[in-house]
């Protein structure tokens, strides 16, 4: 079990209700329900609606990866789950249903950081990572440098956003452009007919003496913004492809170019670049081409992996059963501003998720609940 684990994975931080199973670093199945039609007339998530969403689509969607994967509920190692950080309704709904299979199941439970999931979804797609390994993730939450010399143990923040993240800063200026909800993946695609040298917006935390690694993305936001409102009031037309490709050009220019310096100055040779931005075609381009130069290679998964995805979990999961780290306990809760430096939520050593033992350890009551269920679910 230890070499190869299968493990099931829920990720329920935003807006997408993701399942995914993994045995080792194989994918098996990548189940997900978005919910993120409901949220487009709202110009972003709601997070009551979210929750909602994430209740009525977990049973069907975990059901539908174990018949993708063509495993058994019972034949699983253990059961990961989201922690944090995210959107604490939503991670909830992730963790209680987590918390009910891995009980009925009698498997352990692991409670996992996003963050790290999200760079260690890339073993799914090019193997094992190198360690140590430089991350970039850019998503709607996060924009995010992060140095992990062991994605189970030890991940240490190198810069964050100290405003928007990249993903809202997108979603921001597609609205501004009345493009639609969600931003990134509309931008990106009108950027492709624009011409991303036409306007010079700034690059935000790029001076002599800014913050080598943090981001800020807030003033160029506001800086494309105030673009657009004085052609508007001038009566002029928009170039909207223009627009889009010249913000894009700004956001991904400082991404790449922060993210290549963290490598060198730390002395790494490996770049893993992940969240949904990491989908965008620009970001990409710019990121292997800039890699190449340094000498650094780059990983990045398919698009479908950098979005929120079970997968990412799943594939943490297994690797915490692999290296042997620690299952969590029972009363593990969501923490939706779960440090990435605590790439898992271990037990305390009492009363563990680790199948029997927990009828074993506060008696026979327990345990005979448990196999009443295990047997009713599951037989």
């Amino acid at each position: 079990m230890a070499d190869e684990p299968l493990v099931l994975g829920i990720e329920t931080s935003c807006d997408e209700t993701g399942v995914g199973i993994v045995r080792g670093t194989t994918l098996l199945a990548d189940a997900i329900a978005s919910s993120v039609d409901e949220h487009a007339r709202f110009g972003g998530v709601v997070p009551e609606v979210a929750s909602r969403a994430h209740l009525e689509a977990m049973v069907p969607t975990i059901d539908r990866a174990l018949k993708e994967a063509g495993v058994s509920a019972k034949d699983l190692d253990g059961i990961a789950v989201t922690a944090g950080p995210g959107l604490a309704g939503a991670l909830l709904v992730g963790v209680s249903a987590a918390k009910a299979y891995a009980y009925a199941l009698g498997k352990p439970l692991y409670g996992v950081n996003h963050l790290a999931s999200h760079i260690c979804v890339d073993q799914l797609e090019h193997g094992a990572l190198p360690e140590p390994t430089m991350a970039l993730l850019v998503s709607g939450g996060h924009s995010s440098l992060l140095l992990s010399t062991d994605i189970t143990s030890d991940v240490r923040p190198m810069g964050a956003t100290i405003d928007d993240a990249a993903g809202e800063a997108f979603d921001k200026i597609a609205r501004v452009l009345n493009l639609g909800f969600p931003g990134g993946p509309v931008i990106d695609r009108y950027a492709r007919e624009g011409d991303p040298t036409a306007i010079a917006f700034p690059r935000g935390l790029t001076g002599p003496r800014d913050a080598a690694y943090d981001f800020s993305f807030s003033g160029l936001k506001t800086a494309v913004a105030r673009w657009i409102e004085a052609r508007r009031a001038a009566g002029e037309d928009v170039p909207v492809r223009d627009v889009a490709a010249s913000f894009q050009e700004a956001v991904v220019d400082v991404l790449t170019r922060k993210a290549v310096r963290a490598c060198r100055d730390q002395g790494v040779d490996h770049l893993m670049i992940g969240g949904g931005v990491a989908a965008n075609s620009r970001l990409r381009v710019l990121a292997q081409e800039r890699c190449e130069a340094a000498g650094i290679r780059l990983r990045v998964p398919r698009p479908k992996l950098c979005t929120d995805n079970g997968a990412m979990v799943a594939a943490l999961g297994a690797e915490m059963v692999a290296r042997g780290r620690a299952a969590s306990d029972w009363d593990l809760s969501a923490d939706s501003s779960l440090p990435v430096t605590d790439p898992h939520v271990p037990g305390t050593g009492n009363g563990h998720a680790r199948g029997h033992a927990h009828g074993h350890a506060h008696g026979h009551a327990h345990d005979h609940v448990h196999e009443v269920a295990k047997d009713n679910l599951y037989s």
